[in-house]
């Protein structure tokens, strides 16, 4: 499994707009065969601030996911709601609950 987080801080005035995008992309991405879970969260004391948690089967997976319309059509999307850049951390599996 490889686990990423997405750190994503919007615009004030975006977050609902980021929220229904980020969940339509989610509902698609947990279609693919290469992603186990795809969850986004928001940060309580600041509701601008969220995290993708994705967990992916392979390592070849994120590529595979960068390659669909929806996730196209949701960075093209968020690009404007950014109020910086989003950054993400890769995990590794140490132990999970299935």
């Amino acid at each position: 499994m490889l686990i990423v987080h997405v750190h994503v801080h919007v615009k004030a005035e975006c977050v609902e707009e980021f929220q229904q995008v980020a969940l339509e992309n989610a509902r698609e991405s947990v279609k693919e065969p290469g992603i186990a879970r795809f969850d986004v969260v928001q940060q309580t004391d600041d509701p601008t601030r969220f995290v993708l948690v994705e967990v992916y089967r392979t390592a070849d997976a994120p590529a595979k996911h960068k390659e669909t319309a929806h996730y196209a059509k949701w960075r093209d999307a968020v690009a404007p709601m950014m109020a910086e850049p989003r950054t993400s951390v890769k995990y590794g599996e140490v132990f999970w609950t299935r």
